[in-house]
């Protein structure tokens, strides 16, 4: 069940605050965040040097050693939280700190995984535009979540906060099972009263709710025969021309959902089939005249809130019973995110946004089109705490090996969510 919205006094700080000015601390923590631009580049360069693909762990943990120490500094109380050998990643870092009681608790995600690391994914400069592997997404991000900390510290305003920071391993690829490898996040989030979560961000958008993902496996079977025998009564039609079928009525059918989509990503078909589900690759291999016996269908499902996924699931596995002559399917599906739905909550943390940005003079922050944003790990908390992602860097090619990141945009990301972490954690904590 879903925690009651945020506390009244908290409230009352979301009201649109389009003409307030900063006082005398914020603007001392907008100046820090300026004086330290340069240190901020040069720590961003030096993260980001460091391959930290998702199952590159030895380079995951030295990444969350920097940013460990860096924490360290600032009065944090920090711990690797390692994973089991079977979940088969790196761990995360979690860090804390313990400030005024009563004060509200304000939860701080990142990740410290890229997709791509290695020869030609190191930081290059390019006057206001840095490339390399995880510039944006998120080592960027991450920067900007601890140089924003770093302000309010300088400024004399972190000592009275109460923050959790946690920066997964495997946001990329997150280990199985999700029960063990979010847990410390989900512990994270059910003792706070605002997530917030450094993902790419926007001059003038902040993300409010992203759509969940899962997957699905399609197994069809039919009668190994003679081709001159196709479509007869001994032969049926074949496990291909089932799957094709099949797929194409999802397309018909499913198709134009609001919110909804759906990608078959690998197909195998023949009569000698394998699928390695963990590595999403496989082999098949078969005659020409041979009608084949097995073909295996994997693929996505994204979706704007968990009912949209269940209405979803249902019309799937319905069309995929509906056999042709001689052929039958299964088809299962796996969770992997959960969907972070809009709340009233969330758009009263976007009005503090909105409001900090304003009164910075970086103009208003609406919120996302839900649509336009995959899943993330803000998604696993969802449930539990009021959340705002889309705080992070600006860039482009994120996923790529031309990720880039808008250097020229730090400070005003970094300002904006220093900001919103002081005035979120000068509001009470929840009973």
């Amino acid at each position: 069940m879903r925690r009651p919205l945020l506390p009244a006094a908290l409230l009352l700080a979301a009201a649109p605050l389009a003409a307030q000015s900063l006082d005398r601390t914020e603007a001392r923590i907008r100046d820090q965040v300026r004086t330290m631009r340069e240190e901020q580049v040069a720590f961003l360069e030096r993260v980001v040097n460091i391959p930290s693909g998702t199952m590159n762990h030895a380079g995951v943990r030295k990444t969350g050693e920097a940013f460990r120490a860096a924490l360290d500094s600032l009065g944090f109380r920090t711990r690797w939280a390692a994973m089991p050998d079977a979940v088969n990643r790196a761990g995360h870092l979690v860090a804390e700190h313990v400030g005024r009681p009563g004060r509200a608790r304000i939860l701080l995600i990142g990740h410290l995984d890229t997709v791509f690391e290695g020869p030609g994914q190191e930081f290059v400069r390019q006057d206001t535009i840095a490339l390399g592997a995880g510039s944006s997404d998120m080592k960027g991000g991450d920067v900007i979540l601890l140089y924003a900390l770093k302000a309010m510290h300088r400024a004399g305003a972190l000592a009275d906060a109460n923050v959790i920071v946690v920066l997964t391993g495997d946001e990329e690829s997150a280990g199985e099972p999700i029960s063990i490898s979010r847990k410390d996040l989900m512990d994270a989030a059910r003792r706070s009263d605002a997530a917030l979560a450094f993902e790419g961000g926007s001059r003038s958008i902040a993300t409010v709710a992203r759509r969940g993902a899962s997957t699905w496996v399609l197994t069809v079977t039919g009668t190994q025969a003679h081709s001159s025998g196709i479509f007869g009564q001994g032969a049926g039609y074949g496990a291909v021309f089932e799957a094709a079928r099949i797929l194409d009525e999802f397309r018909r059918e499913l198709a134009g959902e609001s919110g909804l989509t759906f990608n078959p990503a690998l197909v195998l078909g023949g009569t000698d089939v394998t699928f390695d589900s963990a590595h999403v690759r496989g082999t098949a291999a078969t005659k020409t005249n041979i009608v084949a016996p097995k073909t295996i269908v994997d693929g996505d499902l994204r979706f704007l809130s968990e009912e949209q996924k269940e209405r979803a699931r249902a019309r799937m596995r319905a069309i995929a019973s509906r056999s042709l002559p001689g052929t039958s399917a299964v088809i299962g599906f796996s969770d992997e995110y959960p969907a972070m739905s809009t709340t009233p909550g969330n758009l009263r943390l976007l009005a503090v946004y909105d409001s900090v940005s304003r009164a910075l003079g970086y103009g208003p922050v609406e919120a996302n089109d839900p649509t336009r944003r995959g899943a993330g790990d803000i998604s696993f908390v969802a449930p539990i705490v009021d959340g705002l992602d889309g705080l992070g860097a600006l860039g482009a090619g994120a996923h790529s090996p031309r990720e880039s990141v808008n250097l020229a945009a730090l400070p005003m990301q970094t300002e904006r969510a220093a900001l919103l972490i002081y005035r979120l954690s000068r509001g009470p904590a929840k009973r």
